[in-house]
């Protein structure tokens, strides 16, 4: 339940951040940032498998880049369903999904299911041999 509220406000830091980096994303106050992450994330988990499903075709031919595009639609429709939470244009929709995506990857890689901040350890490979243990 921690690691799940934990992820919960990542997103939202990663909405915010975005509205900070780019001109066409309005964030009215936390609240709206907070309630977008959540529909977002909704979304994400619901509609995105099948939205991929669908698309496969074309993600393969493009080499996974129309991932942007679905990615970018789920933006816009978290937008039109949050007041206080507006996305105004295309090209904000792609680079704001991108941003989103790339903080919230980023942020992710260090909690663990628990929502535990997780540090990598370095792992000392000897060679024995021919093999690496």
């Amino acid at each position: 339940m921690m690691g799940l509220l934990i992820r919960w406000l990542i997103l939202t830091s990663a909405i915010i951040l975005a509205s900070y980096m780019l001109d066409g994303i309005e964030i009215k106050g936390f609240f709206s940032a907070f309630f977008a992450a959540a529909v977002l994330g909704i979304l994400n988990a619901l509609f995105r498998p099948i939205l991929i499903v669908l698309t496969l075709p074309i993600n393969i031919l493009s080499l996974g880049l129309f991932t942007f595009l679905i990615n970018a639609l789920m933006l816009k429709m978290a937008s039109s369903v949050i007041p206080g939470f507006e996305v105004h244009g295309f090209w904000t929709a792609i680079f704001g999904s991108l941003v989103i995506s790339i903080v919230s990857w980023l942020l992710n890689a260090f909690i663990s299911d628990r929502g535990r901040v997780e540090r990598v350890q370095h792992v000392d490979l000897k060679k024995k041999g021919d093999r690496w243990e």
